[in-house]
């Protein structure tokens, strides 16, 4: 298969994943999950409304976005649902090849 074949494919497999990762205030929310040493069991939609400044419904939009890139799961406590980053890092695992390839191909080029 040609390279540049193959790099078309890894960037459609990695599409929807660069999206949810492409939006601030969805790196905002990335940024605050990450922040465990301050909260171990995550964090509530009203926690990263603050840190967001968006509204609550806007949060629960971003926060679908997330989960549905395997980037965010939530546990539940009573009524209440807690965010926090997932352990799966099979999408960051993808884009970390992809971005891998494209600087090989590049060097390749180069020379």
């Amino acid at each position: 298969m040609n390279e540049l074949t193959q790099l078309k494919r890894e960037f459609t497999r990695s599409s929807d994943f660069l999206v949810a990762l492409g939006d601030q205030k969805r790196q905002a929310i990335i940024v605050a999950l990450l922040d465990q040493a301050v909260v171990k069991s995550g964090l509530q939609v009203t926690d990263l409304v603050g840190v967001t400044q968006l509204s609550r419904p806007a949060v629960s939009h971003h926060l679908k976005i997330l989960k549905e890139a395997h980037l965010v799961d939530y546990h539940r406590i009573g009524t209440k649902n807690f965010y926090y980053l997932t352990h799966q890092t099979k999408n960051i695992d993808q884009l970390t090849h992809l971005l891998n390839h494209v600087t090989e191909i590049m060097q390749c080029n180069q020379q």
